[in-house]
């Protein structure tokens, strides 16, 4: 009997009903739940009259619309104050547990899940947000799904997907010391491109990844979908079962035992095949930063910006951003830094942060933003002091929230003025509209912070 890849391990122990001639109906483990792509679905049930189906498995949390400042008073813009107020009579009618606003766990869905011990190697997990990629870290099927999907799951549990096919990206080698999990992310988009994983499903293996910590996990999993791939994922190791124990939802006692059995299967078997195999040496990646308005127009920081190529999309996107061909970014200045996101807002984003701003100030054109991914991450900040490095620092940090990865609340970024982030999307107004957006690692954005213009985080590292 041929060798299995984890994804087809995974895949195929999940499917209900096997698609013949179209998509196979795939049983879901886990089902979360916000503000946004749930209130259609909620009203799709209830106008055929169909129960939620399982409630149990489903998890709610209010973060793409909140607002990050005076969390405690009546959120002001009308739509966000409405989306939040019926995912909460949505929640109570169908008996789904919320983390919303006040609650100690609430925060940004694809954080609160690993946090909370929710998301656990060997499930299928999915969330009406493309990102829910995020939770493929632990060894997990996750992905993103629209409205009606989340309809389906509501009503059946399950969902028709077909299967995409099986890719593994490899990274072995030695990482240069300066180089996060968002260098590694952005460097392989970079080379792919933003389709090199369409019609795929990945797994990340290789050195590279097997000593990343699960938060730097978390970043490269996140982004998975930026290839253009249905998502990502590691194989589960020590690293994971060590993240996992001991948090609220994680299995106990005898049930741990059978639990970590079971998660010590969850590889790829020597013999198996992928669909496709890419490699990389690690020794060849830098601190990155994108230039213009997609993840994959990245470059290393140390490079130039690419020659104009004749391609259309290539030249708009340079207009966009107003950046020159054949230049540097290095020196350029910015207006804003934004620190948080599903990408990168976990309290070890946190920590590298304030360990390049601790004693320092940032720069006096720099507005700077940092939104912890969760309540827990807030308060866990606030125990280690950094809120204080930070806040002396010149860094406002606000509350738990999607914040101004997508400008969906009050915080967005001005027209015509540049933002390094640490989220995971560059578009055309992402951040809000007109908005300049160049994507890095919370270092390089700590570091640019300080001096007001793009630099290389490597000078605060040594």
């Amino acid at each position: 009997m041929a060798g299995k890849t984890l994804f087809d391990k995974l895949w195929d122990s999940h499917v209900v009903i096997k698609g013949e001639q179209g998509p196979d109906m795939l049983y879901i483990d886990r089902h979360l739940i916000h503000e946004v792509t749930s209130p259609q679905a909620f009203s799709g049930i209830e106008k055929r009259g169909v129960p939620l189906f399982r409630p149990k498995q489903t998890i709610a949390t209010a973060d793409h619309n909140v607002p990050t400042v005076d969390q405690h008073l009546p959120i002001k813009e009308e739509l966000s104050r409405k989306q939040v107020q019926t995912l909460k009579a949505n929640c109570k009618k169908h008996g789904v547990e919320l983390y919303g606003l006040g609650n100690p766990n609430q925060g940004i869905v694809h954080v609160i899940g690993p946090e909370l011990g929710i998301t656990q190697p060997g499930m299928t997990i999915v969330c009406g947000d493309s990102h829910t990629s995020t939770h493929g870290a632990f060894g997990s099927i996750a992905f993103g799904i629209g409205t009606s999907e989340v309809e389906q799951v509501f009503a059946t549990q399950c969902v028709l997907q077909t299967k995409p096919k099986s890719m593994c990206i490899e990274v072995n080698g030695e990482l240069n010391k300066a180089v996060t999990a968002k260098d590694i992310i952005l460097y392989l988009i970079s080379k792919l491109s933003t389709s090199g994983g369409t019609g795929y499903f990945v797994e990340f293996a290789g050195s590279a990844f097997e000593g990343l910590s699960m938060e730097g996990r978390m970043t490269v999993c996140n982004m998975s979908i930026e290839l253009g791939a249905r998502g990502g994922m590691i194989a589960p190791d020590q690293t994971t079962f060590d993240y996992i124990q001991g948090r609220d939802f994680a299995p106990k006692k005898i049930e741990w035992n059978k639990k970590l059995a079971y998660w010590k299967t969850l590889v790829t078997d020597e013999e198996a095949k992928y669909d496709k195999v890419v490699s990389f040496d690690a020794a060849d990646i830098a601190p990155m930063i994108t230039f213009g308005t997609n993840p994959g127009m990245g470059i290393k920081i140390a490079d130039n910006v690419p020659s104009l190529n004749g391609d259309k999309s290539f030249k708009k996107a340079l207009e966009y951003m107003q950046i020159s061909p054949d230049t540097s970014l290095k020196g350029k200045p910015v207006d804003y830094v934004f620190i948080g996101s599903c990408t990168n807002s976990r309290i070890e984003d946190l920590r590298a942060v304030s360990n390049i701003v601790k004693g320092r100030k940032k720069a006096a054109n720099i507005t700077a933003w940092i939104v912890p991914g969760s309540k827990r991450i807030e308060a866990q900040a606030i125990k280690e002091g950094l809120d204080k490095i930070l806040i002396e620092a010149g860094f406002e940090l606000r509350q738990p929230g999607c914040s101004a990865c997508l400008a969906m609340n009050e915080d967005k970024v001005p027209e015509g003025k540049y933002c390094v982030s640490t989220s995971n999307r560059n578009f055309e107004g992402r951040q809000g509209p007109g908005s300049r957006t160049m994507l890095a690692s919370p270092e390089t954005a700590a570091a640019t912070a300080l001096k007001g213009f793009v630099t290389d985080a490597s000078e605060y590292l040594n």
